[in-house]
């Protein structure tokens, strides 16, 4: 990916763009270089029996079908064992709150347009929540914390909703019920950089392992306008902190007014589609704006209340908009590790059957999805045409159910001798495991 100045500014970029938490934001700017082969997700996930839509259910509100479901399950998971290996804990929070939590927190004055109208319910209002920070904050003051606790990493896989316009709905990039890959860092103001530090780190882990390339990183802030909270000294606070952040990393970015939280500045990932389009996939924000509304505090080492600093992080955003990208990005051809269909097993004749049905046994008790294509569904070529997306077909003719062996095909056109079953399964869940891209190691 080519790397660009952007004017004046001392800050190089990398490629990518705009959106909270993967959605609020518009849908960025178009890249006409990008040369990445084009597939367009809406249709591609459809064809690949991914997700789908239907006018009954609504606008913006897409279904995931099986093998959608396998690939959220395994991205959600990937992202809950990460952030529990880095400290967080995570919780469960309500999709619902009174209109007064999001008065306090600041989203009903700077953000009730994006909002669903509230709903009367027992004399009080509700509303399906915007943002999955204001219930953690509530969590966090319902405890008193020593700073001996901090940081108190919380971290929640959530749904949140967003009253989004008929016009800009499209796929899984834009939806109104949204599951967010959200965290919450409740700090003292001198672990804030390295907080954030770490959570660019952790961004990074989760773009190799998805085989995500980001385009570019850009320091997102204020511009004119009355959508901001006006706390001038606020602002350049946590401004500093991020610039700081982002110049200790190294990485190449460029700052870009009007596109900061309305609460504070941010640090947005952006990613391109085939088509060009730029979109924001990760976020790292700094926040003293909801600590304080909040009334949050912890008791330091000298026995008085503290304010702590929020700051927000997430790492793949929504995932309805990171599996939209890995649709796109793959072209289907998921890294093994996320593929709805790890090992496509192939008896070549019905005499295989038995051989196969015992081989997809132990792939299950290995924690492999697999399936058996037999000779019902065509003839062999066929069936390695269909497969043609999955990591491994594993063809069983007479020899190898004789020697209890498999004939592997990598999606990659690689055809490594057969293999004893065992020995095949162990080599496939070390790539797995490792969530590597190379479905092979030769030197195993």
């Amino acid at each position: 990916m080519n790397q660009q100045k952007q004017g004046p500014q001392k800050h190089d970029p990398l490629k990518q763009d705009p959106h909270k938490h993967g959605q609020h934001e518009k849908h960025g700017q178009e890249h006409p270089h990008h040369e990445r082969p084009q597939h367009d997700h809406r249709k591609l996930g459809r064809e690949l029996g991914l997700f789908d839509t239907d006018p009954l259910i609504g606008a913006g509100l897409p279904y995931w079908l099986p093998d959608g479901a396998v690939v959220r399950h395994t991205l959600e998971e990937y992202i809950r064992t990460a952030e529990r290996r880095a400290g967080y804990r995570h919780v469960y929070s309500p999709v619902l709150g009174k209109r007064e939590l999001y008065e306090i927190s600041g989203h009903w004055s700077h953000y009730s347009d994006d909002m669903f109208p509230p709903m009367d319910l027992g004399g009080e209002q509700v509303v399906l929540r915007p943002s999955l920070c204001p219930h953690h904050a509530v969590i966090y003051g319902s405890r008193s914390h020593s700073y001996r606790e901090l940081p108190l990493r919380m971290a929640e896989l959530g749904g949140m909703y967003r009253s989004e316009l008929s016009g800009v709905l499209g796929g899984l990039t834009r939806v109104r019920a949204i599951q967010l890959n959200d965290a919450h860092i409740f700090c003292a103001l001198d672990q804030v950089a390295a907080e954030a530090q770490a959570a660019l780190e952790m961004i990074r882990g989760a773009y190799e392992a998805l085989g995500v390339t980001p385009a570019r990183y850009r320091l997102s802030l204020p511009g004119p306008g009355g959508k901001y909270v006006a706390a001038p000294q606020m602002w350049q606070r946590s401004t500093a902190l991020l610039t700081e952040v982002l110049d200790r990393s190294g990485l190449p970015y460029e700052a870009a007014e009007g596109e900061a939280a309305f609460y504070g500045p941010k640090i947005d990932v952006q990613v391109v589609d085939g088509a060009g389009r730029e979109s924001t996939l990760s976020t790292v924000q700094v926040d003293f704006h909801q600590p304080e509304r909040f009334d949050l505090h912890y008791i330091g080492p000298d026995g008085a209340k503290h304010r702590p600093v929020m700051v927000h992080r997430s790492i793949i955003g929504s995932v309805e908009r990171a599996v939209a990208h890995l649709i796109e990005e793959h072209g289907g051809a998921f890294p093994a590790w996320l593929a709805p269909t790890q090992v496509a097993i192939l008896p070549i004749s019905d005499a295989e059957s038995a051989h196969a049905d015992a081989f997809a046994h132990r792939c299950a008790e290995l924690g492999l999805r697999a399936e058996v294509a037999g000779p019902e569904r065509g003839t062999l070529g066929a069936r390695v045409r269909e497969a043609r997306l999955v990591p491994y077909q594993a063809v069983i003719g007479a020899r190898e159910a004789v020697d209890g062996r498999v004939a592997l095909r990598l999606r990659d056109g690689r055809r490594p001798a057969p293999l004893p079953a065992e020995e095949a399964l162990t080599r496939i869940g070390a790539v797995v495991d490792g969530y590597a891209h190379d479905l092979w190691d030769d030197a195993s």
